[in-house]
């Protein structure tokens, strides 16, 4: 299985709802909390093209934010990535 990263800011209520939906399908993840880490928002940004929080990335695919990952786990997508 892909490890899915999620980069987090706090505070952030879509970082939270990113985890609770995670965390209720027993996906493990690694967070990387980037509220005081200017340098590296700055460099997440540059590489995922995106900059707000949550971002969530499984393996090398930029997934996105919390509401592409609702959208993938309604659509089965997740698992599919889960599954690669």
């Amino acid at each position: 299985m892909p490890t899915v990263t999620i980069y987090t800011s706090e505070p952030c209520a879509y970082c939270s709802g990113a985890k609770q939906l995670l965390a209720k399908r027993g996906i493990e993840y690694e967070e990387i909390n980037m509220s005081m880490d200017s340098d590296g928002r700055a460099e997440l940004a540059e590489t995922t093209g995106m900059f707000t929080f949550p971002q969530i990335v499984i393996g090398d695919f930029v997934l996105g934010g919390f509401d592409e990952l609702r959208v993938a786990d309604y659509t089965g997508k997740l698992k599919q990535l889960l599954a690669a």
